[in-house]
């Protein structure tokens, strides 16, 4: 039986948005939530804009055409403004500023750390989590919206002798994986395909990771998601997924005018913070997750197959 799940936003976030409702004020929060990555970047030493400079005046037709399925559907979910791009991750500027993006976004995670060492360090706490949670090397992993390709190398570092699949939607963040996968003579499998449907046979990985991307979903599709992600894995396999911790501090205080810039660029934060992943992820076919705090505002869960 499904539980209720109470979807109802409060006080604070009904406020904010109110105030997305009206288009003049949410394009106004999207660009200066935009801004605010932009000079955070360029101040801890990563240049944003030199950066995409550079990737604009190269060539992309081959790095496209190798990774690109051409008869690919988008769910009406995808096709929106994601992350103040008003064609979401459907476009090369987005594509161009995932990395620099990331650096800005987690800068300030570990108040000790240097700010460029916070992406970098999220991600290895993620990787600590998986090292202690499984017990076996993975032969075959799934990376489930790899996006650039910065979770996959990431992963290929961790488990230098597993196969490794990238998966994601948008074929422009899967040219530039593509480009940066020949910078690094790194052996990646790049796939263009819905997560919700990937067309893989089954029972094909050891371990399916989703980093990052469950917080740019509404609820319906985290749950075809996670049905599609069973069927995938072997028995004994592991689903790990990295994200957002809705039960953060940091997210219950945050003051007033962060939120609007934060809820500006992700439509589906509402919808992310009122799921019950724990619940999901059982109805699933999995066994209940282990949930483990990664920082102060960020939780892995890892959960093994039923049976």
């Amino acid at each position: 039986m499904t539980a209720a799940v109470n979807t109802n936003p409060g006080l604070a976030s009904r406020l904010v948005n109110g105030i997305l409702a009206i288009q003049p004020l949410a394009n106004l929060a999207k660009h200066q939530a935009r801004q605010m990555m932009i000079k955070r970047a360029e101040r801890i030493g990563v240049p944003w804009t030199q950066e995409v400079k550079t990737l604009q005046a190269l060539d992309w037709k081959d790095d496209l055409a190798q990774v690109e399925n051409l008869q690919l559907s988008y769910p009406d979910y995808y096709v929106t403004s994601f992350h103040a791009y008003e064609t979401g991750n459907l476009s090369w500027q987005a594509a161009f500023e995932v990395e620099p993006a990331a650096y800005a976004v987690h800068a300030k995670i570990w108040q000790d750390a240097e700010e460029a060492q916070g992406d970098p360090m999220l991600r290895q706490s993620y990787h600590n989590i998986l090292k202690n949670q499984i017990p076996n090397e993975p032969r075959d992993i799934l990376d489930v919206g790899c996006s650039v390709g910065l979770s996959s190398f990431a992963l290929q570092a961790v488990y230098p002798h597993a196969k490794i699949t990238g998966l994601d939607l948008s074929p422009y963040f899967l040219a530039v994986a593509n480009y940066r996968a020949g910078q690094r003579q790194a052996n990646i499998n790049w796939l263009h395909a819905q997560a919700e449907s990937t067309g893989l046979p089954d029972a094909s990985f050891d371990l399916v990771s989703i980093f990052l991307m469950c917080h740019e979903l509404p609820q319906g599709p985290t749950r075809q998601i996670l049905a599609e992600m069973r069927r995938l894995l072997r028995p004994g396999g592991y689903l790990a997924i990295m994200d957002m911790n809705p039960k953060s501090e940091v997210y219950k205080k945050m003051p007033a005018y962060i939120l609007t810039l934060l809820k500006s660029t992700e439509p589906y934060l509402d919808e992310y913070f009122a799921l019950d992943i724990e619940q999901a992820i059982v109805e699933a076919g999995f066994q209940t997750p282990t949930i483990i705090n990664n920082t102060h505002r960020h939780r892995t869960a890892i959960a093994q197959v039923s049976g």
